[in-house]
């Protein structure tokens, strides 16, 4: 059996988690969202993906799911358009976009991704 690996480990969960050859982050948020639009908003959650991937021994290119939540879908395009420029053409993972309320108001984009090592 594949031992566990955590990541950025609190009481309530942890950051990153790798089973085997899969890693799973925890979803990212804009550490400072104010006063950020989407696009700013994601590509520093992008950013912050980069750092947990690389962290565990992967990068966006490995990527095999991902979700991203906006708190307003009229944000979707503006999200894309950052999105579109990181991730690795032909490389691209299984993604579902989800309009939902954002924990905190100032928060516009979460994203949460699975990759492979």
């Amino acid at each position: 059996m594949a031992a566990i690996e955590r990541h950025g480990v609190n009481a309530r969960y942890s950051k990153a988690v790798i089973h085997g050859d899969t890693v799973y982050l925890a979803g990212q948020v804009a550490v400072e969202p104010v006063p950020a639009g989407a696009a700013e908003q994601t590509s520093k959650v992008l950013a912050q993906i980069d750092h947990y991937l690389a962290e565990c021994g992967t990068d966006k290119s490995k990527l095999l799911s991902a979700i991203v939540l906006f708190s307003d879908l009229r944000d979707f395009d503006e999200v894309n358009s950052v999105w579109d420029a990181w991730v690795v053409p032909g490389h691209t993972p299984a993604r579902t976009p989800i309009q939902t309320k954002l924990l905190t108001p100032p928060h516009r984009v979460a994203i949460q991704v699975v990759a492979a090592r």
